[in-house]
């Protein structure tokens, strides 16, 4: 397939750092691309996933792992940059054109876009948040290009959705912290090159004594796990991150000390954005998948799509859908026009990852029997859309920080 991924990189990033400077705008406003070099973006994404992506599915799910050909067409079109501004070397999108790229991408397997969604998302933006104009430099241009992978490491064998309470400590040693503990379900661990890594660095209780720091994975005292088996989103690893006195310059804290916190907090308020649209384009292939399914299986001397009973449950999975891509497009642009958006984030996370739960469980259902077969996808879909609902917050959580944003506003 001749996308030319490359060439259509370099073009959206120079027809996209005209307009806006023909305009008088800043890369750093993340104005939005003109209409026609975004809707080239997506429909280059959409055919890479349709017609390379998801030829592969079943071959990722067997061999539990990215082709290495399909990771360096991912990082020459730009994928690893999507969030990051021009002036490092990213597309520089905004969040709802961010969200449209990742409802595309949620079309096929969740392995794929986790391959990238560290570099777009918590593995980089505390980076992009807080870190200062020389930490940017020397990381951002090759986040973006993909040659640095990124992960994010908070979670711990004792601390996970307490996320305040983390045990691994960073103690101040001249110009270096001294980093020990361990960091467990670590998203691209396996090949991480850059670790944004939550320690404890003052005796203050909860999320006050946490700071974050910028960890690269050569630094003596840094080892990574054998990667976890799990239930699914084969080909996406997770594993343990252990740092045995790890000694980190001082110049690698993001933000001030005791901030790190704060910084996590700020970067999953916008990573579950992300997730929520993933969520939505997981849903929209289900639903396609159903519908060619339905009207091509025949029972009772019909199309099963003709059947009452089937009708409903595609009639509540789409509309499910609609409201879940309605809430993450609008919570996005009010994000983009600087709004207070931690209440909307999380109830799209909440609604859009138990809606594509009940979305798969009722694609099985159309399915019948072929629903829980390996070859027909479907099965694999329901395991895959399970974590969803766990990592960058569990949905308790989320209803959690839902109910007190909700105090705070008085309704």
């Amino acid at each position: 397939m001749a996308l030319e991924p490359g060439g259509n990189r370099k073009f959206w990033k120079l027809r996209s750092a005209r307009l806006r400077g023909a305009c008088g705008l800043t890369t750093t406003a993340r104005m939005a691309m003109d209409p026609d070099t975004f809707d080239q973006l997506i429909d280059t994404v959409r055919r890479f996933v349709a017609e390379r992506l998801r030829p592969l599915e079943a071959a990722v799910e067997a061999n539990d792992a990215i082709p290495d050909a399909v990771v360096a067409e991912m990082k020459e079109m730009g994928l690893y940059g999507l969030s990051i501004g021009e002036e490092h070397g990213g597309l520089g999108l905004n969040m709802v054109e961010e969200c449209r790229v990742a409802i595309e991408m949620g079309r096929t397997t969740p392995a794929f876009r986790s391959t990238f969604g560290t570099n777009v998302g918590i593995g980089s933006q505390g980076l992009v948040m807080a870190g200062t104009p020389e930490q940017k430099a020397q990381w951002l241009p090759r986040i973006a290009t993909g040659e640095v992978v990124t992960s994010f490491a908070l979670t711990e064998p004792d601390v996970g959705s307490d996320s305040g309470s983390v045990k691994t400590r960073a103690v101040h040693d001249g110009d270096v912290y001294r980093l020990s503990g361990t960091k467990r379900y670590i998203t691209n661990a396996d090949k991480a090159d850059l670790f944004t890594v939550m320690a404890r660095t003052g005796e203050e209780p909860g999320g006050r004594g946490v700071s974050a720091f910028l960890v690269p994975r050569d630094l003596p005292g840094v080892t990574i796990g054998e990667p976890e088996k799990k239930m699914g989103q084969k080909g996406a690893k997770v594993a343990d991150v252990n740092f045995d006195d790890v000694p980190v310059p001082a110049a690698n804290m993001l933000g001030q000390p005791g901030e790190g916190f704060k910084i996590a907090m700020r970067v999953l308020d916008r990573g579950r954005l992300h997730i929520s649209a993933v969520c939505v384009g997981v849903a929209e292939r289900l639903l396609a998948d159903c519908c060619a399914y339905a009207s091509e299986r025949t029972q009772f001397g019909k199309p099963i799509a003709e059947h009452q009973l089937i009708q409903a449950m595609i009639a509540d999975s789409k509309t499910e859908a609609l409201v879940a891509r309605a809430m993450v497009l609008e919570t996005a642009a009010k994000k983009d026009r600087g709004e207070d958006v931690v209440l909307e984030s999380a109830a799209a996370k909440y609604y859009a990852s138990e809606m594509v739960g009940r979305v798969a469980d009722r694609a099985v259902q159309i399915y019948g029997g072929a629903g829980y077969i390996a070859d027909y996808g479907i099965e694999r879909l329901y395991r895959d859309v399970r974590l969803f609902r766990i990592y960058e917050g569990t949905s308790q959580i989320q209803q959690l920080i839902i109910a007190r944003e909700t105090l705070k506003r008085g309704g």
